[in-house]
């Protein structure tokens, strides 16, 4: 299965930008789907997941309040709705789907990623 994430951007401290991630097949409806981020020299690390009805969802500490992922009901596109940007938001964006029905913290459980997509937050 091939992800395809889009909608990163360069924006301003405070404002909002708005991921999105598509599946190439349906055979991840019954999969959790996950948001992961890498800053450079950094390690990527876990944003938010979401399980395959569009429930259980968690957040990275890092961004709980903020962010807000979704996801239709058992649908191949997950998005992530990012309110009130901070300097250390900037990274490349990752989608994953997890292995299981729910989405995990760890980028182990994860069995397939998209290519990335920039998002950059200046001051």
């Amino acid at each position: 299965v091939q992800l395809q994430a889009y909608g990163g951007g360069l924006v301003q401290a405070g404002d909002s930008l708005r991921l999105s991630c598509t599946a190439s097949s349906r055979i991840v409806s019954n999969n959790g789907m996950g948001w992961f981020r890498q800053a450079p020299g950094k390690e990527r690390e876990f944003v938010a997941a979401i399980g395959w009805n569009g429930g259980s969802a968690r957040y990275a500490d890092s961004v709980k309040g903020r962010f807000t992922i979704s996801r239709e009901y058992a649908q191949t596109t997950v998005s992530l709705q990012m309110n009130s940007l901070k300097l250390e938001d900037t990274a490349v964006y990752y989608c994953a789907v997890s292995r299981r029905a729910v989405g995990g913290e760890s980028s182990a459980g994860y069995t397939a990623w998209g290519q990335g997509t920039q998002v950059t937050v200046s001051s």
